[in-house]
């Protein structure tokens, strides 16, 4: 048996309300992987061409402020 049949066997067996949930759920993650996704291609376009200027901070700024 496959892990989706699995899932699917799990997910029948619910009550509604259980199923909603685990719809709910669903839709999260696949929204999650897309904003993951997207994220990090906007990041990497940002930060194009930048990996070799050099920084304005120091490793002491970075302690300053988050001490």
């Amino acid at each position: 048996m496959s892990l989706e049949e699995k899932i699917v066997k799990q997910v029948h067996d619910l009550p509604e309300s259980k199923k909603a949930e685990v719809l709910d759920f669903v839709e999260y993650l696949k929204t999650k992987s897309v904003e993951k996704g997207w994220s990090e291609f906007s990041l990497s376009s940002a930060m194009s061409g930048m990996e070799d200027e050099d920084t304005p901070y120091s490793l002491d700024d970075l302690k300053e402020y988050f001490s």
